[in-house]
């Protein structure tokens, strides 16, 4: 099941929050929640349920025994089990086909299944058990109580990744008032209006341009496929993170953003900081940092940022597409860092290095295959193919919904959209002057519009990929 469906907007989220608004006792709230999560995945999973609840269970084991005595030991044992798991249902097939390539063998390539959202709640789970050996959370006894945290269904399959220490209080202790329901609400539809509205519109025509032969690709299909392309990926990453953002408040939980508008960065490094949040301070806290950071060296430093960047991309999936896009943006980063004249150039300037080398990114990320993000890339810049074949193929994405659509995502992901950080300001104000509260009105307003028109496009069967199974 998926947020940007009608069975889960109509159906299963209305169900389950009046339910839980009903519910006055905490600990079947929680109860409510679990049985709702374990549902939520296992209509799309029902036999890899068991995996996450095994999984759950054996960090659960791990954390208590890590809280005794032979702690390092314990954690080693955590962190090999979960990476292991891991391993064998994303990376085996990679592993097994990317040896015969190089070594000219003939191993058997078996065919596994890829459990949704492994990535998100293995992360999560070893977050909690390193968490606990650094004592900066305390150990959680109750196993129902962890395995709500790892299978939440806000976040389970899409992000972000939530920490427990920032829930851990909210777990055996919440409330959600009138105001909470109501901005939850108002983030969740603006999160789904991300995802149906643009994403799935700038989705028909990245799938047709990445799905040409690149040699009927010019200078114009070729950039008209990157730019749609980092526009789904934004407002598909970051419409999935508002959507668990405001159904948390809803239930009473408040996760952490996960994006802040990335395509304004003016360098590569602060282009991390904005994107994927959760997922940059993962690797920041539990890789780059323990590996010693930029405390031991400049060798140490570019070999940590290596092995930062590797995982980054690993991360994303089985394919060697994702190892050099990470591998990409290290370089990237490395550049910034011992060639500090980059930084002092015209602020413009750096904004368009910066758009450019994620565009490029991210042609990389989305191509099938190195040699068709090499190709693709190409195109970009020498495509100069004018022919009526080749013209064809970068006209024919360019309706007049698209191009309205692309209009409004250039807007929505720029400065501009801020006036959306400024109604978001007003949740924490007490008092309102008039101008404000026609703000706060209007705002919600729009977004009942926005829902029904949400709810029109899915009931019409519009176009609506999941493009984290990856994941």
């Amino acid at each position: 099941m998926v947020f940007s469906s009608l069975l889960f907007v109509c159906i299963f989220m209305p169900i389950v929050f009046v339910l839980h608004s009903v519910i006055k006792n905490l600990k079947v709230k929680n109860g409510l929640l679990l049985l709702a999560s374990l549902l939520f995945y296992a209509y799309g999973e029902p036999y890899y349920i068991f995996l996450m609840i095994i999984s759950a269970f054996l960090n659960y084991i791990f954390a208590l025994l890590i809280s005794g005595k032979k702690k390092k030991v314990f954690l080693v044992l955590a962190v090999a089990v979960n990476l292991g798991i891991l391993g064998v249902f994303k990376y085996t097939g990679f592993l097994l086909t990317a040896l015969n390539d190089a070594f000219s063998l003939s191993f058997t390539v078996p065919s596994i299944p890829l459990p949704i959202g492994i990535s998100f709640f293995t992360f999560q789970a070893l977050s909690y058990v390193i968490d606990v050996y650094r004592e900066e959370v305390e150990v959680q006894k109750n196993y129902g109580k962890l395995l709500l945290y790892i299978s939440f269904f806000p976040q389970l399959i899409a992000g972000p990744i939530v920490r427990y220490k920032d829930v851990a209080s909210e777990i055996n202790k919440r409330s959600a008032d009138i105001y909470d329901i109501a901005f939850g609400l108002r983030r969740f539809i603006a999160g789904l209006g991300k995802k149906v509205l643009i994403s799935n519109t700038m989705a028909v025509a990245v799938d047709f341009i990445f799905g040409m032969e690149t040699g009927n690709l010019n200078i114009f299909s070729a950039w008209i496929g990157a730019l749609a392309y980092i526009m789904q990926i934004y407002f598909d990453f970051s419409g999935y993170s508002d959507m668990a953002i405001g159904l948390g408040r809803m239930f009473g939980f408040h996760f952490k953003e996960n994006f802040s508008y990335p395509y304004i960065a003016s360098t590569v490094q602060d282009f991390w900081r904005r994107w994927h949040i959760s997922l940059s301070s993962f690797f920041k806290d539990y890789v780059y940092i323990p590996l010693g950071g930029n405390r031991k060296g400049k060798f140490r430093t570019v070999m940590n940022r290596i092995v930062v960047f590797f995982l980054t991309g690993l991360w994303h999936g089985a394919n060697w597409t994702f190892i050099v896009w990470g591998l990409f943006h290290g370089f990237f980063l490395l550049l910034e860092e011992f060639v500090p004249k980059i930084k002092k150039l015209p602020k413009f300037i750096l904004h368009i290095y910066t758009l450019l080398a994620v565009t490029a990114g991210f042609v990389i990320f989305r191509a099938e295959s190195l040699s068709q993000a090499v190709s693709f890339i190409a195109e970009m810049f020498i495509g100069f193919d004018f022919s009526s074949e080749a013209m064809s193929v970068a006209v024919q994405p360019l309706t007049p919904f698209f191009i309205v659509t692309f209009m409004v995502a250039l807007v929505c992901c720029g400065p501009v959209s801020k006036l959306s950080d400024r109604v978001r300001r007003l949740e924490n104000s007490t008092a309102l002057t008039k101008g404000e509260t026609a703000l706060q009105l209007s705002s919600f307003i729009l977004a009942f519009l926005l829902l029904l028109w949400c709810i029109i496009r899915l009931a019409g069967g519009s176009y609506n990929p999941f493009i984290y199974f990856r994941f």
